[in-house]
C-alpha cells in the first residue's frame, strides 16, 4: 500500500500546511471609510510571512492603523488620508481623485474593504482610465479590472522592490523563509517520484504515462494535475499566449 501523496495530505489541513498566526502584528488595513485628515507614520515595522515592510499610522485620537509601507516612506512623514489629499506618495485617497497615468498601491476591490490589491513588495498598478464612476486599473501581472472610482488606493510603489534581486545562496535560508510564509519547500515534481509516491511517477523516463487532465469528481489519490480543465493542448497554449501579448 502507497503513501498518501503530498496533494492529499495538504488537503487535510494539517497544522504543517496552515498559514502561521505567530509573529502577525496587526490586520493591515485602511481605516473605517470616511476617514479623512492627516496621520503620522510612527514606525517601519517587518511582519513575518509579509514581503513588504508595514507603517504604523497614527490617527486622531491616540487611534493607530497598519498599511503597507511605499518607497520613500520614513517615521515622522506626514500621510493624508481623504479626498482633498494631494496626490503626494504616501497619501491615501479614492481614485475618483487620482490623474490618470499614477502608479498606485494597496487598492480596494470594494469602497470599504480596507485595501486587497497590489501589496506585495516591489508591486504598482496604474491607474488607465476613468469614466461613468467606474476607474480602469492595470494590475502587476498586465490584467486590467474595472472598480469603483470610490475604492481607495495608496499612492506609490510598494517598499522593498529589491527583495528578488538577492540570491538564497544556501537551501537553509530558503527554507525558513518558505515557512514562515507557510508555503511547502522543497516541492517535488510528480513525475521525477516513484510510481507508488504519485500517479504520474515510475517509469524509465519522467513522463506522466497518462493523461495529466483529470476528472472533478477523481478520488484524492488520482486527483492530480490538470482537474477539470476547459481547454488542453494546442487551444489551451494558444488562449495562454493570447493573454500574456495582452
Amino acid at each position: 500500500m502507497g503513501k498518501r501523496i503530498l496533494q492529499r495530505r495538504r488537503g487535510k489541513a494539517g497544522i504543517q500546511f496552515r498559514a502561521p498566526i505567530k509573529g502577525k502584528i496587526a490586520p493591515v488595513r485602511y481605516p473605517k471609510h470616511g476617514s479623512e485628515g492627516q496621520a503620522t507614520v510612527t514606525a517601519i515595522l517587518d511582519e513575518r510571512g509579509r514581503s513588504a515592510p508595514l507603517a504604523q499610522l497614527k490617527l486622531d485620537g491616540d487611534r493607530y492603523t497598519y498599511v503597507p509601507a511605499v518607497a520613500g516612506m520614513s517615521v515622522g512623514q506626514q500621510v493624508s488620508l481623504g479626498p482633498a489629499s494631494q496626490v503626494n506618495g504616501g497619501n491615501i485617497m479614492p481614485l475618483s481623485r487620482v490623474p490618470e497615468g499614477t502608479r498606485v498601491c494597496n487598492v480596494e476591490i470594494r469602497p470599504g474593504d480596507g485595501g486587497r490589491l497590489v501589496r506585495a513588495s516591489g508591486t504598482s498598478a496604474v491607474l488607465f482610465s476613468k469614466a461613468n464612476g467606474r476607474a480602469i486599473v492595470k494590475l502587476p501581472s498586465g490584467k486590467n479590472i474595472l472598480i469603483r472610482d470610490t475604492c481607495r488606493a495608496t499612492i506609490g510603489e510598494v517598499a522593498g522592490g529589491g527583495r528578488r534581486e538577492k540570491p538564497f545562496l544556501i537551501a537553509g535560508a530558503r527554507h525558513h523563509a518558505m515557512r514562515a510564509s507557510g508555503r511547502v519547500y522543497p516541492r517535488m515534481r510528480g513525475i521525477a517520484m516513484a510510481v507508488v509516491y504519485h500517479p504520474f511517477g515510475g517509469g524509465r523516463h519522467q513522463h506522466p504515462g497518462k493523461s495529466t487532465s483529470t476528472s472533478r469528481n477523481a478520488p484524492p489519490g488520482r486527483k492530480v494535475g490538470l482537474i477539470a480543465p476547459r481547454k488542453t493542448g494546442r487551444k489551451r497554449l494558444a488562449r495562454t499566449n493570447a493573454e500574456v501579448s495582452k
